[in-house]
């Protein structure tokens, strides 16, 4: 069976480890699952996420997920692409052999969070777009978790940059849609459940797999929220709740 596991709001909040976190992913590895961290926070490199992870005790290398590289699936190598994002659609973009941009010709403008955003940035991704390149979103999330509360999510900065372009993303790359939900199979397998903290990405990236979902009330999701849809198999308190009622 695979685990699928998003990370902001289910093993981590800003870095900082959900208590059990850490013990659960164990808990998986020594029963021989097959494990992926699945997260539509493109802004880290993958080296990056995986130092994170290992400062808390967790070993995730070969095993990062990032809507980042979903993205990169949807342009081709080659192709001039302006990068309103951070440094892990860079890597994903670079990885993929594209040309990366900031004037001129551009064949393909990706949005994705990042906190160093400039007017200039969204002038010319926005310019870009409204000139007819492809716009392409690593993903919509409105909000980001945090110990403080919700920030602002990469789906923020889509919207900016739609409202300056005239029109929507041509395609969405990370969860629930197709670039993401392709990934995580092929890394997973064709059976398994999805544990996350939202279920417009979480649960309908389930869904779409054909896999279970276990909704945690850890992140983004309050027992406030509830019921929500698609209904999960289940909802628990945190990620430590779900290894623990799956595995015994």
């Amino acid at each position: 069976m695979g685990w699928v596991l998003d990370l902001d709001g289910v093993v981590w909040l800003a870095h900082r480890p959900i208590a059990g976190s850490a013990e659960a992913i164990a808990a998986i590895r020594r029963c021989g699952h097959s494990l992926a961290f699945v997260t539509n926070n493109s802004q880290a490199t993958v080296g990056q996420v995986a130092d994170r992870l290992a400062a808390i005790g967790i070993d995730a290398d070969g095993d990062i997920i990032t809507s980042a590289m979903a993205v990169a699936e949807l342009v081709q190598p080659g192709q001039r692409v302006l990068a309103f994002a951070g440094p892990g659609v860079t890597e994903a973009l670079r990885e993929r052999g594209v040309d990366i941009v900031t004037d001129g010709h551009v064949d393909a403008v990706v949005v994705g969070k990042h906190v160093d955003l400039s007017y200039q940035g969204l002038a010319a991704a926005s310019r870009a777009v409204r000139s007819g390149a492809q716009f392409l979103a690593t993903n919509t999330d409105p909000t980001y978790p945090t110990p403080d509360g919700l920030d602002p999510g990469a789906g923020a900065l889509v919207a900016a940059v739609a409202t300056a372009g005239g029109r929507q993303p041509d395609l969405v790359a990370g969860k629930p849609h197709a670039a993401m939900a392709g990934l995580v199979r092929d890394h997973v397998g064709d059976s398994g459940i999805v544990v996350g903290d939202v279920a417009s990405t979480d649960g309908l990236l389930a869904l779409s797999l054909g896999f279970r979902f276990a909704l945690v009330l850890s992140g983004v999701t309050t027992e406030a929220d509830l019921p929500v849809q698609p209904a999960p198999w289940h909802t628990f308190a945190d990620l430590a709740s779900v290894v623990a009622a799956e595995l015994g």
